[in-house]
């Protein structure tokens, strides 16, 4: 009667099963199921014994093996949840794993052989825990009772017949025979059984088996065809039929990791490591994660989602890992969903943009367009881009140009004022006041790449402005980028500002020193003239020339793609690479005289994709080796602004990187060297729009340009504006120069004035 009241102690049990798998085989005597915890849907595995259907030895058995399953911690052992025994069964829960024969089965990977090495350590360093620091004997080593876990850990299992004895047991399942050692059924063998005997004849079983299936009988494992010849001469060993001979698992682990030896490989090197990473000291980890990026193409994928990935996280969050970390961390965050990589990276991310280490920052900032497709807008603009922008103003130039480079990837999640405002002032400064040249340029490339992003009023406000600014720069690679801006953008422009700013700023270049400048000017000027005439041909093609002038959202679709084929050209050349290119300054010359002659060279695909600046090193980054602090920079953005340049203090010696062009998303690096002596050159002259040109032509030297015009009627004027503006050049040539040490002083006074004054109150605006 009472039996009728009787609870169900199973129903208690926190998971609920799910299931059944199928790989298990007959000779083992529990089932395994897949399971899940209630409540929070954690995957577990169940291991189910039927005692219903069980006779009371197996029972024994079922009941040893979760007692000393409890009672065993160790990382290739496995992880016991927990368990509970009813009427009708026996509950063991574990952590998720798939039988060892299932895992093989389906996961065929091409560094197969990597895998296997760091699975069979993993079980013979179990077996030596077991041997040599237990004192226990295990027994049943074979591949039935190995497991797999999500992270690809191999997890010895079974515990049905451990015992502290060195007496065989009785297996009660006939099934289980063809894994007993020779030494059972020979008495005159079995006094010299030694502690790690038997279960190194096990891991021999288990060896054949990985490589060759479940072991039909004992008489199989004299095949070894199959056994990797590094893994056969300790195989023998493990399988001789004198148990005194059989090696010690530390002795198998200890052979196995010398040079050459079956552990020692790229994937168990780099999970020992990560296993001992809190007993490693700073450099060792620097090392280890610059050496680990390349290595992770050739792991198995499991292992690096689940097993090396949280590992490099916990590394950054909870030790010193620094900023080796990020490259293998990000390359392997492309393998989570995005649930996962919201969950896991993107808290990591925005913690890393508040670091104040300037390697840290340089880092992340090269890994932006890894991880930029996952981080929300809000994100962006609220946590990220106010760290980001703080790079504008660093005194390091690395990371002043890492951040400009930064932009091109940011822009599209940016908002209004983030963008074009906040931006746009800061390339204002650095376009026109940056004592880099490679800044400088690269701030005209990057407003050419993110223009299709900017306001329609703003793009229109600042663009032309921008890239004339650039073709007066003393920096020949920043006038061809202003050059190349332009091409790049001319579905921007109205037709009146092409025919009236643009074309006269590009014909005052024709006489440009570099050949490079020259011969991208004259690819653009054919280009922009080229849509003027079709326009003047057809005035109906006006308004498709000009559809994305004051598109939110442009597109190339309309009309004027069919005239932009000439820009492919001018778009996809390249920088040149210069070795020296000297700018020189004096007061009867202005001109820019070039050392060597520039050539058109393609930069290799290693130079192409580094971001790294050729100014500094990434170890300088480290220690805060800037000079005066940018400032003096202007608070509004307007036209004015971008066509009232101020050249870049130029240097005496500028280093040109090879860069790439308008055409991909990879950047070189240009920079100069930076110089302490700087001298800064003002730029007030503007050119005149062509409505005003004077028919006199010594009214002006704007006339140059029809040195290019192939009608005889064009040279003759051509010749007549030499002759006759020879005089009022010179008087131009005179004013400029005076108005230019006039600069000069006028600055001068200013820098003694403001290292006399003292600091300046928060807020207070120059003047």
């Amino acid at each position: 009667m009472w039996s009728f009241f009787s609870r169900d102690v199973s129903k208690d049990f926190q998971y609920e099963i799910l299931d059944k798998s199928a790989c298990l085989s007959d000779d083992v005597i529990w089932t395994l199921h897949k399971a899940k915890k209630k409540g929070t849907g954690e995957e577990v595995s169940v291991f189910v014994f039927d005692i219903k259907s069980s006779n009371e030895v197996q029972l024994e058995l079922a009941r040893s093996a979760v007692k000393r399953l409890k009672t065993l911690r160790h990382p290739s052992i496995l992880t016991y949840l927990d368990s509970v025994e009813s009427d009708k069964v026996l509950y063991l829960a574990t952590e998720y794993v798939e039988p060892l024969y299932e895992h093989l089965s389906t996961h065929e990977d091409q560094q197969r052989e990597l895998y296997l090495g760091w699975g069979i350590f993993q079980i013979t360093r179990a077996l030596s825990f077991l041997n040599n620091d237990g004192n226990l004997r295990h027994n049943n080593v074979n591949i039935w009772s190995v497991f797999v876990n999500n992270a690809g850990e191999w997890k010895l299992g079974g515990f049905e017949y451990l015992s502290p004895e060195l007496d065989l047991p009785v297996k009660i399942l006939p099934g289980l025979e063809k894994y007993d050692p020779p030494e059972k059924s020979d008495f005159s063998k079995q006094k010299q059984i030694t502690k790690c005997s038997t279960d190194m004849w096990g891991l021999g079983c288990l060896v054949w088996e990985i490589y060759n299936g479940p072991l039909p009988k004992k008489t199989s494992l004299k095949t070894i065809d199959k056994i990797p010849k590094s893994l056969s001469s300790v195989y023998s060993e493990l399988v001789g039929a004198n148990p005194s001979n059989r090696p010690n698992p530390a002795d198998v682990i200890t052979r196995g990791r010398r040079n050459g030896g079956f552990f020692k490989n790229e994937l168990v090197d780099a999970l020992l490591f990560l296993e001992e990473i809190q007993i490693k000291d700073r450099n060792e980890k620097n090392r280890f994660f610059s050496a680990l990026t390349p290595h992770l193409d050739h792991f198995p994928q499991h292992i690096c989602q689940h097993k090396i990935l949280p590992q490099l996280i916990t590394a950054f969050e909870y030790g010193d890992a620094g900023a080796a970390v990020l490259a293998p961390m990000f390359k392997l965050g492309r393998l989570l969903n995005e649930a996962e990589y919201q969950r896991k990276i993107v808290p990591c991310v925005v913690k890393l943009f508040g670091s104040n280490d300037r390697a840290t920052r340089s880092r992340l900032l090269q890994q932006l367009e890894h991880f930029i497709d996952h981080l929300q807008p809000s994100t962006v603009n609220d946590q990220i881009f106010p760290q980001v922008a703080n790079g504008f103003m660093d005194t390091n130039p690395t990371i002043r140009e890492q951040t400009v480079k930064s932009i091109i990837h940011l822009a599209s999640k940016l908002n209004y004022n983030n963008l074009n405002v906040e931006v746009l002032r800061h390339f204002s400064r650095l376009q026109s006041k940056d004592e880099q040249g490679g800044i400088r340029t690269n701030t005209t490339v990057c407003l050419g790449k993110i223009a299709q992003h900017l306001h329609p009023q703003i793009r229109q406000k600042v663009l032309i402005s921008a890239f004339i600014r650039a073709m007066r720069d003393p920096f020949p690679p920043a006038r061809s980028a202003g050059v190349l801006a332009l091409a790049a953008t001319q579905q921007y422009f109205l037709l009146s500002e092409v025919a009236t700013r643009i074309l006269p700023a590009l014909c005052h270049h024709t006489t440009d020193p570099e050949k490079t400048v020259r011969d991208n000017v004259f690819r653009t000027i054919k280009g922009f003239l080229g849509k003027l005439e079709k326009v003047s041909e057809d005035p109906a093609l006006r308004e498709s020339m000009e559809a994305d002038v004051h598109a939110a959202t442009p597109s190339l679709s309309n009309a004027a793609a069919t005239w932009a084929g000439w820009a492919v050209t001018a778009v996809t050349a390249k920088f040149y690479r210069s070795q020296s290119d000297t700018v020189k300054s004096s007061p009867h010359s202005t001109k820019l005289l070039a050392n060597k002659p520039a050539s058109l060279e393609q930069p290799s695909s290693s130079s192409i994709s580094t971001t790294t600046s050729s100014v500094t090193s990434m170890t300088s980054l480290e220690q805060d080796k800037g000079g005066e602090s940018v400032s003096d920079y202007d608070d509004h953005w307007d036209s004015d602004n971008w066509g009232d340049m101020e050249a870049g203090k130029p240097n005496s010696t500028m280093e040109v990187r090879g860069t790439d062009g308008w055409d991909t998303e990879e950047w070189g690096s240009l920079e100069e060297e930076p110089e302490s002596e700087q001298i800064a050159e003002s730029w007030s002259t503007d050119f005149v729009p062509g409505s005003e040109i004077s028919r006199d032509p010594s009214s002006s030297n704007l006339s140059e340009p029809n040195s290019h015009d192939h009608s005889a009627s064009g040279r003759l004027v051509q010749a007549k504006s030499e002759i006759g503006s020879e005089l009022s050049s010179e008087e131009n040539r005179l004013k400029r120069e005076e108005k230019k040490i006039q600069r000069q002083k006028e600055l001068e006074a200013r820098r003694v004035q403001r290292q006399t004054a003292g600091p300046m109150k928060l807020g207070a605006r120059k003047t």
